[in-house]
Parts: C-alpha cells; sequence; structure tokens
C-alpha cells in the first residue's frame, strides 16, 4: 500500500546532514539506493540529487517504520522522519560528506514503488551498462551522481557567463529560430511552412547575421545562450543540436576580444578552482600546423613537434618518399622521447590508425643499444641515421615518419601525436594549457568538387594586408591566390579541444560581394541567399566583430569528459536518434497534406 505525501515537508537534503544536527529531527525524501536487511535492524542509504544519508530502522523502537522499510527495494521513493544520532567510531563512512550520522526513523512513508531498473546506477565507470541503453533510458541514467553533478556545474557555468557578460556592458538578446535557409558549410535542419505551401524555414546553425545586424542596429555589445542546430555528421564532441554562448561587439580590436574572452575562461575555470595563467599564448594557423600538425594542439604534451625531414631526403631514389617530394609533398617525423622501447605490435596499431587520417604509411626508426628501421632496407644504415639526426632524435628514442600532401602528413601526425602521449601516459594530469590560433585561411580548397569553400563561414575579415589578394584573385582572375589569403579569424583551445570561433567580421558590402564572388555566387545567388543582409550592409555598418564558445565543448574540457553526452540532459546517438522517445519518426498522412508534402520511399 503506497501514502500519500499530504502536508509533510522535506527539511534537508540527503547529503546536508552532519555532526551539528545530532538530536535533531529531520524529514528527509528521496530513493532506495540500497537496502541492508539484518533483522531487527534494517538500514537504507536513502539518495537524492545532493548525496546519501544512512537510515537506520529498528522494529523495537517503531515497528509499523520497520516494516515500510522491510518492503522497499531499489529505487522505491519514500520519505523518512527521524531524530540525526552519530554513528559509532567503528561504523562511520569517511567515503561519504555524511558519513558521521545517520538517521533513526520513526515514521517511513512509501510514495511510490519502482520495478527492477534495466541497469545498476551505481556500477564502476568502466562497467557501465551499454551507451544505447542507458540512452533508451535516459531519466534514469540520469540518476547517476556523476551525470548530476555535471549537469549542475553546467547551470552554474551559464550563471557565471552571465553575470561576467553583464558585468562587461552586453545585453542578452534572443534571436530568431525559425529563419531562412542558406546553404553554405553544413547542412540545414529544415522545416516546412504549412501557412506557405511549397516554402520552407530552416533552424539555424548559429546566430551569425542576426548577431552583426544587431550591430548595424547599433546595440553595440550583444550576446545570447543561443541553441543552434547542424544536420552533420557526429563524432563524440557534437551534436545535431548544441548550446553556443553568442557574443559580438562593435568596433572591436582583436585584443579586446581576446581579453574578454579570456576573461570569461578564466571566470568559469574558477568554478573548479583552476586559475588560468593570462594571457593566451598567440600562434598563427601556419604555426600551429608546421609545428603540431593541428589547428587545436595540445600543449600539455610537452615537446614533440613536427620535424621537417626533406632536406635529408634529397634525391633519394625510395619511391615513396622521392615521389610524395617530387609532388610538392613533404616528409615529416615526429619524436617519442624514450620511444624505443615501443613494441612492434604498437608500431603497427600506430600504422592502422595513422591510416584513419589519410596516410599511405608509417615508417619508424627506433634508437635503442641497435638502431633498428622499418626503413632499413630502402634507405639503407646511413639513410636512418641522417633521418634520425634530421630528427633531432638521441638515443633512446623513436622517430615516427610520415610522407605524403601536406594537409595529409599534418593531419596524420597531428593526430599520432596525440595518440602516442595518450598511449604512453605523456598528458599529465590537472594541467590546463590554453592558447589561440588565429590567421586561419580565408579559403580551403576541395579537390573532389575542384572549389574553394570558406574556412570558417563567409562574413569573416581578411587581414587588411591580404585585401588585395582578395581583389586580385576575383576580379583580377588570380585564383590560385585564394589559398593564400589570412582572415581575422580566431580560435580558442584548451588542452587540445577547440572552445570556439570568432572572427573580425566583414562590415564593407565591397569586401563581402568579392567573397561571395570567390565562392562561386553569382549576383542573383548571393542576392537570393543575402539580399537583406547586402542591404543592411550599405546603411552605416560598424567594423565588428565577435566569437561563439561552445557550451557543451567547454564543459568537457571543465567536467572532464571526451563523450559530449556526458554534458548534456537529453542528447542524441551518434545517428542523430533519440532512442527515448523514439525520434525521428513518421507523421501521419494527415501531417503530410497540411504540409503539402509526399514522403517517397526508396
Amino acid at each position: 500500500m503506497l501514502d500519500n505525501l499530504g502536508d509533510l515537508e522535506r527539511t534537508h537534503s540527503c547529503g546536508a546532514l552532519r555532526t551539528d544536527h545530532v538530536g535533531k529531527t529531520v524529514t528527509l525524501m528521496g530513493w532506495v539506493a540500497r537496502r541492508r536487511d539484518f533483522g531487527e535492524l534494517t538500514f537504507i542509504d536513502m539518495r537524492d540529487r545532493d548525496g546519501i544519508t544512512q537510515v537506520v530502522c529498528n522494529s523495537e523502537d517503531a515497528p509499523a517504520a520497520h516494516a515500510k522499510a522491510k518492503e522497499a527495494r531499489g529505487e522505491y521513493v519514500i520519505a523518512v522522519t527521524g531524530k540525526v544520532l552519530l554513528r559509532d567510531e567503528a561504523s562511520r563512512n569517511s567515503k561519504l560528506p555524511t558519513g558521521d550520522v545517520e538517521v533513526r526513523a520513526a515514521e517511513v512513508l512509501m510514495l511510490n514503488d519502482a520495478r527492477t531498473l534495466p541497469f545498476q546506477l551505481d556500477a564502476p565507470t568502466d562497467s557501465l551498462a551499454s551507451e544505447d541503453l542507458r540512452l533508451k533510458y535516459r531519466y534514469l541514467d540520469l540518476r547517476r551522481p556523476q551525470l548530476q553533478a555535471n549537469l549542475r556545474l553546467r547551470h552554474r557555468v551559464l550563471r557565471e557567463i552571465r553575470s561576467y557578460m553583464d558585468e562587461q556592458g552586453f545585453t542578452e538578446l534572443e534571436t530568431p529560430i525559425l529563419i531562412k535557409s542558406t546553404p553554405e558549410g553544413a547542412r540545414d535542419y529544415i522545416v516546412p511552412s504549412r501557412i506557405q505551401p511549397g516554402k520552407f524555414f530552416a533552424l539555424p546553425q548559429s546566430p551569425q547575421l542576426f548577431k552583426q545586424l544587431c550591430m548595424i542596429a547599433g546595440l553595440d555589445r550583444y550576446f545570447q545562450i543561443a541553441r543552434c542546430f547542424r544536420d552533420e555528421d557526429l563524432r563524440a564532441d557534437r551534436q545535431p543540436e548544441f548550446t553556443q554562448l553568442d557574443v559580438e561587439m562593435s568596433f572591436a580590436t582583436l585584443d579586446q576580444i581576446y581579453s574578454i574572452t579570456e576573461g570569461l575562461f578564466a571566470r568559469v575555470f574558477k568554478l573548479i578552482r583552476v586559475e588560468l595563467a593570462l594571457p593566451f599564448p598567440r600562434f598563427t594557423y601556419a604555426e600551429a600546423m608546421k609545428r603540431w600538425g593541428s589547428d587545436k594542439p595540445d600543449l600539455r604534451i610537452a615537446g614533440m613537434e613536427l620535424q621537417d625531414l626533406s632536406s635529408a631526403l634529397e634525391g633519394t631514389d625510395f619511391a615513396p618518399y622521392a615521389s610524395a617530394l617530387a609532388a610538392g609533398g613533404e616528409v615529416k617525423g615526429l619524436v617519442v622521447r624514450g620511444g624505443a622501447s615501443i613494441s612492434r605490435k604498437t608500431l603497427d596499431e600506430l600504422q592502422e590508425f595513422a591510416k584513419r587520417y589519410g596516410a599511405t604509411g608509417l615508417a619508424w626508426i627506433k634508437l635503442g643499444d641497435e638502431t633498428t628501421s622499418s626503413l632499413l632496407k630502402a634507405l639503407g644504415t646511413d639513410g636512418v641515421a641522417r633521418l634520425a639526426a634530421a630528427a633531432q632524435a638521441e638515443k633512446g628514442d623513436a622517430v615516427l615518419v610520415v610522407a605524403g600532401k601536406s594537409k595529409t602528413v599534418a593531419a596524420s601526425l597531428g593526430a599520432l601525436r596525440n595518440e602516442v602521449a595518450r598511449r604512453e601516459k605523456l598528458i599529465p594530469a590537472n594541467v590546463y594549457a590554453p592558447l589561440w590560433v588565429t590567421e586561419f585561411p580565408m579559403f580551403e580548397y576541395h579537390e573532389e568538387d575542384d572549389r574553394y569553400y570558406a574556412m570558417h563561414h563567409p562574413f569573416t575579415s581578411p587581414v587588411d594586408e591580404d585585401l588585395t589578394l582578395l581583389e586580385r584573385a576575383v576580379d583580377g582572375g588570380e585564383t590560385a591566390l585564394l589559398g593564400q589569403i589570412r582572415t581575422k579569424a580566431y580560435d580558442p583551445v584548451i588542452n587540445g579541444v577547440e572552445l570556439a570561433s570568432g572572427s573580425i567580421r566583414i562590415h564593407r558590402r565591397d569586401v563581402q560581394r568579392l567573397v561571395f564572388k570567390a565562392l562561386g555566387m553569382t549576383t542573383e545567388e548571393a542576392r537570393s541567399r543575402f539580399g537583406f543582409f547586402l542591404d543592411a550592409l550599405e546603411f552605416g555598418t560598424p567594423p565588428h566583430g565577435g566569437i561563439a564558445p561552445g557550451i557543451e565543448r567547454l564543459l568537457m574540457v571543465l567536467v572532464p569528459t571526451e563523450n559530449i553526452r556526458d554534458v548534456m540532459a537529453f542528447p542524441k546517438t551518434a545517428s542523430a536518434t533519440d532512442l527515448m522517445i523514439d525520434a525521428p519518426g513518421e507523421v501521419d498522412a494527415k501531417q503530410l497534406e497540411e504540409l503539402h508534402l509526399q514522403v517517397v520511399k526508396e
């Protein structure tokens, strides 16, 4: 028989009681985390979002309460009223903040029962049920203390962000969720209009144009905790819907944006008792790719910078390296200090890992008591020695070598740097290494469709000295110059995680026209997609810039976790589905008819 709560009120949470509460009568409400039955004594570990308190039910003192306790099972919802007692010295639990006390129950109310859970809530992290099962029953998974702690940290981060932005003179505004589709970059989520048949809204990938319109409107400093949507393939750090702090400033210099952003991160990291060193070091995109093979390098990893070995291979007749160099590519190496002990099995695994990033192969040199190498047959002892010397490797080290196009070499060695550091435990714990990556290329060339795309977005301003390159490339027909144009774009990175993207924006219509034309848009296409924005640029647009830190990415570093789903209440799977509510799902024929849509089965 279940009980009614009636007028009974909770006096304390299950994580609140301490020795100074001894002797007080309290009322707790929560879930049965665990029950232990010892005949006349029954112990219940009672849990709510704040923690666990041990409840003792004695058949002599409170027979009715004891009888109720014996009926309780895991995850039953109960209310307990009783007196706080000091535990015996031998029975205290130092692992719990409440471990010095217990509640002697005078009354137990059974507020609801529960059927057997599909998985164990208190299982160790390495023994958790499959993620799909936990996502199907997400409301149960969220009872786990770690996930609840993550979400409460998320709340504190958002509260701190709002406070900081207010102090800096920013105004919080909301921009539309139903907007116009402007396909450029990731795919939009499309929403059909019932009122205007055959026309569609799109869900925003970001509030980019609206925040720029806020600057044209004279609002000067804007921010928004914005929900954004991207219909793209998912990874461990991506979701189809996510949250970002959207920021824009009029008359902003690069240094102003850097300073405000660094101050924000420093403020947020204090929530986990970490003092970030300011200012963050800055590296251009070109320097970051040259040194670490990544535009989001993890600076916790000491050294392990990419070494150019091309000069040591001049005139080589080893076909893979000769052809790579002849085609304008590179041969680069990564030195692993103390890596001579790496096993052949691990090297084979690293080779397969490098292939995921486009490398055709991974050569290696190990400088142990004897030098061994997968290149001995191709280059000979002297050639291998020259290569090791060019890499600045010493006895006891290993050198990992990749050849090919510059982009492929950087991607594969940059990823290998992180993977080797993880495997060899070269990443120090509780260290936070921030930096800025600046001056990203304006365009990147895609061979598959033989055209240039905007690396960030098409509203990013070129650096002042490269504006003439843009004019020559577009109006002068020197298309190859597009790959040389740098931008006023910047990404803050902490521990190898890109936490935000930002840039100074284009505020002149003539420059915006050049960028659209460089991307292959005709005047009519640009007018159709962005006519409202091009018009707005003609009415006194101030110079402006901004940044958009991803809330989930930030929390992944703060928690820390490598899985974005750990910092979201109701995430999607890797296939962009919600297993709990079974979405996306089909809609009935009447809804399709109202929307003037027809589903074509494959």
